[in-house]
């Protein structure tokens, strides 16, 4: 009695010391507080919770940015990629329920006749208590008919944490949803822009074209006249030839922009209508950065990493869970008999009641490197998170700073622009007074091209610096 005794505590011990569960390491490396204001800034309400369709004037912009909404292939899978992790969630919250089966089954037995079952049936059909129904036959049918039941009781909330942990995945899956649209409303706006630029580049190489052939022609009358020289000719041609290879290069990038839109757009090629204002008179969208703590609300790639660190910790409390003992319930409740024509009778009702619970005593490395994983992956989910806001408050300091240089630069060019086209006919005058040489027309006019050509870029900078700050922002989901 005693050694039964001390077995038994003895196995109670052990039992119990097994079940203890792993300790939870947090982070230890946090990163520094978000700025409350960015740098030289005065408080201000930002853009970001503008919706692109106010941001937005373009009409046509607006067009394309709805039908992207409507058609584009990743947005589509994107939804499909959200109906897996909803069914996931459905999925969870099943298992904390209990779970109920009809079940239907027919088998056949003959027990041996040197066994417990074997002696006890044939003894039993010798008894005066039973009628002639109620005798074993030696080849033993046996028939069920009813509901089977199991349920895992949740003592630890290791099933409410995997449920936890799915409802976090799929917040994500629609932040990510929420980033994929304001990719695809900045690369719209980024591109169309990008169309109009090439347009009024377009526009004036064609212009300087028809200004160089007649400049060509009044050169080659000034050679045969004897006022000029094949060199002089040779120049002016090559020029010519030089404006029409970037009318070329143009066409070339303008339907690589198309087919951009084309692709974004989920269509096959097909002309992009577009705003024929010319882009230099386009106005620039106001846009204001509010304070960094917006970018916790607005950025979905913020709040995707939250909610991807919500479900990293609900992950590694179900891991830690499964060291700690589970209790399962079971059961069964249905008709039984050996002989079909009695299976539906009040006396063949049957049910059994099942209780157990388990716990890892011994070799518990797989759910010990579970554990790991998932602690590991808590806490790069949480770096994950804090380099996100490192990198969200990084891109709208940038884009800021890059918006308010272009702004310098885009008045410098325009007055270098002013400069060389007034340098260009004064060349022009001097030319035909013999003052200047047509070297110094040539010259006037390639730098007269080439600053013309950087305003209109500098101009498409501005708008698509704007358009990345409203995204960095947050913008363009809503």
């Amino acid at each position: 009695m005693i050694i039964a005794r001390f077995i038994v505590i003895s196995f109670l011990c052990i039992w119990a010391s097994s079940c203890k569960a792993p300790s939870i390491v947090f982070n230890t490396n946090p990163l520094q507080p978000l700025p409350t204001q960015y740098t030289d800034q005065m408080p201000n309400a930002g853009s970001a919770e503008q919706s692109w369709r106010t941001f937005f004037k373009d009409s046509l912009l607006i067009s394309l940015i709805d039908t992207a909404l409507v058609h584009n292939l990743d947005l589509l899978r994107m939804q499909q990629r959200i109906a897996v992790f909803d069914a996931q969630v459905l999925q969870a919250q099943g298992r904390l329920r209990p779970f109920v089966a009809g079940t239907g089954s027919v088998g056949m037995r003959r027990f041996g006749k040197y066994t417990m079952d074997g002696v006890g049936n044939f003894d039993t059909n010798f008894s005066t208590n039973i009628s002639s129904s109620q005798r074993v036959p030696e080849y033993l049918p046996d028939f069920f008919w009813g509901v089977q039941s199991s349920w895992e009781i949740d003592i630890y909330k290791k099933l409410r944490n995997q449920r936890q942990a799915a409802i976090s995945r799929y917040m994500a899956t629609l932040e990510g949803r929420n980033l994929l649209i304001t990719h695809l409303v900045s690369d719209i706006a980024n591109t169309y822009y990008d169309l109009i630029s090439s347009d009024l580049e377009l526009d004036f190489i064609r212009a300087t074209i028809m200004l160089q052939r007649s400049q060509l022609d009044l050169i080659r009358l000034e050679k045969e006249a004897g006022r000029s020289t094949e060199l002089a000719v040779q120049q002016f041609e090559a020029q010519l030839l030089n404006a029409q290879a970037l009318e070329k290069e143009l066409l070339q990038q303008i339907n690589f922009d198309e087919s951009r839109i084309n692709f974004i757009l989920g269509r096959f090629s097909k002309p992009v209508v577009r705003n024929k204002i010319s882009f230099t008179q386009l106005t620039l969208p106001s846009i204001d950065r509010g304070s960094p703590a917006d970018l916790l609300k607005n950025r979905p790639d913020i709040r995707r990493a939250e909610y991807e660190v919500m479900a990293a910790k609900a992950d590694v409390a179900a891991a830690r869970a499964a060291f700690l003992p589970s209790l399962n319930l079971g059961g069964s409740l249905g008709f039984q008999a050996f002989n079909p024509r009695f299976i539906l009778s009040p006396h063949s009702i049957a049910f059994n009641l099942l209780g157990g619970i388990t716990a890892p005593l011994v070799n518990k490395t797989a759910i010990q490197a579970e554990f790991n994983v998932r602690k590991a992956s808590q806490l790069d989910a949480l770096y994950n998170y804090q380099q996100t806001i490192l990198n969200g408050y990084l891109e709208v300091h940038n884009q800021w700073v890059n918006i308010s240089n272009l702004a310098q630069i885009y008045d410098l060019k325009t007055e270098e622009a002013k400069k060389l086209e007034n340098a260009v006919e004064t060349a022009s005058q001097l030319y035909l007074t013999g003052r200047a040489t047509y070297l110094e027309i040539l010259l006037n006019r390639q730098n007269a091209i080439r600053a013309n050509l950087e305003l209109i870029e500098i101009k498409q900078q501005q708008f698509n610096a704007t358009v990345t700050l409203y995204r960095a922002l947050g913008g363009g989901w809503r």
